[in-house]
């Protein structure tokens, strides 16, 4: 078993990562929709980079969540 601290930061950065990664995904999957609705040939060359931009960023909170989830339950601790 880990000590409090550690189970209390994991649990912490979690909740954190959680958050911002669902508002994320939110964003992400309503720009998804806009897009499917307005043609790419009005679209900004600028708009899709920073729509690639945040779906990968998307796809590294995903990994890092896991990590974390799997990190506290080997440790016991839970979310």
């Amino acid at each position: 078993m880990e000590s409090p601290e550690l189970q209390a930061t994991i649990k912490e950065e979690y909740a954190q990562l959680k958050e911002r990664y669902e508002k994320l995904k939110a964003y992400n999957n309503k720009k998804e929709v806009e897009a499917n609705i307005i043609s790419d040939r009005f679209m900004k060359k600028e708009d899709y980079y920073s729509d690639s931009l945040l779906a990968r960023q998307q796809e590294i909170m995903t990994d890092y969540l896991k990590i974390l989830e799997l990190r506290a339950e080997l440790a016991h601790i839970e979310l």
